[in-house]
């Protein structure tokens, strides 16, 4: 009887622990799923206060005109400049010579790239410059180490070199495909990864990207170009996030996404709706974007109103819109080809 006794004193004393357990769970749990709900209610409020003034911010500068606008001076500044030797990347240089900035120009291409400094130096300006093979990593940093020791600490990279094939997926060659991801977006990891660290230890500097609208919206015979443009902005946008993330904010970063450019990369193409830009206009564009410090800039501003409607529309209505009205893959038929790799 006294064992059955104890094992019945047992038996509640365990179920009262069991009880006061619970309690006790819910008094600890109770105050931080609380003071969870707080801190979010707490930080969207904030957030949607700060909306308002981004928003008034954003179209404040945005009406205010250049010429009064407070602009960034890049008088002294050493910047590399991918792609150099022509299209955008020569009126680049040119333009940044021209606001005092010290041109540090790559190309891989001998002839174009000393037609770009012949032009500096009859301006009188100083420019240095290196034969880059943007496809070959120990290259890219060879010559990075060769520009910090014979013109110093890099204050702007603007990664603008570019290469397209125009075929269709199964016309291009395996080595063409590869040569596009090692020139179009591999380089740039190994362009910042060079310059970046000195960047952050000076706490001032500019990376530049130069992605297209076909990295926005996927584009007929541009397998290849289109995902490395798709992958500039990922690269940009992840980089933009680290930057601010570990509170490096006086390094900027600038994602460029222009339109078709009439610089012979697109030989061949008649768009409908829109003319291809010209080279000086996307140059002197970048470098107002550039020196106001802006995170995106979209050639011509009317496109980026056109790129949410391919995430509310119907795919249907996506494809009628750019076969039917647009005729962007018609357009694109009459690419000219570029010499494909073996």
């Amino acid at each position: 009887m006294s064992m059955s006794s104890d094992r019945f004193a047992f038996s509640a004393n365990s179920g009262d622990d069991l009880l006061v357990i619970m309690l006790e769970s819910t008094k600890i749990h109770t105050p931080s799923q609380m003071s969870r709900v707080f801190d979010i209610a707490k930080d969207t409020v904030l957030f949607l206060l700060l909306s308002c003034y981004y928003i008034l911010e954003s179209l404040f500068w945005t009406l205010m005109p250049n010429a009064i606008r407070p602009m960034k001076n890049l008088k002294g500044d050493v910047v590399v400049v991918t792609g150099a030797g022509g299209g955008v990347g020569r009126h680049l240089s040119i333009k940044l010579a021209r606001l005092g900035a010290k041109v540090v120009a790559w190309d891989i291409n001998k002839e174009a790239l000393q037609k770009t400094c012949t032009t500096l130096t009859d301006e009188g300006y100083e420019v240095a410059s290196y034969i880059v093979d943007l496809a070959d990593r120990a290259s890219v940093y060879n010559t990075a180490e060769k520009v910090k020791k014979e013109v110093g600490k890099v204050d702007m990279l603007i990664n603008n070199a570019g290469t397209v094939f125009g075929e269709t997926l199964l016309e291009l060659s395996d080595a063409a495909i590869e040569t596009t991801y090692k020139v179009n977006i591999l380089s740039h990891y190994w362009t910042v990864k060079a310059f970046l660290p000195d960047m952050i230890k000076s706490g001032k500097g500019h990376i530049v990207t130069v992605g297209s609208v076909a990295g926005l919206l996927g584009t007929y015979r541009c397998t290849d170009y289109s995902a490395t443009k798709f992958a500039t902005v990922g690269f940009h946008e992840s980089l933009f996030t680290e930057l601010r993330a570990h509170g490096h904010n006086t390094i900027y970063a600038t994602l460029v996404c222009p339109y078709y450019i009439n610089t012979g990369m697109f030989d061949g193409v008649s768009p409908r709706l829109m003319p291809m830009l010209e080279p000086d206009y996307v140059a002197e564009t970048m470098i107002d974007s550039i020196r106001k410090n802006e995170v995106n800039c979209v050639m011509p501003g009317s496109v980026r109103y056109l790129l949410p409607l391919k995430c509310l529309l119907p795919a249907k209505m996506c494809w009628d819109l750019m076969h039917r009205v647009m005729k962007g893959p018609q357009s694109m038929m009459d690419l000219k080809k570029k010499p494909n790799l073996a």
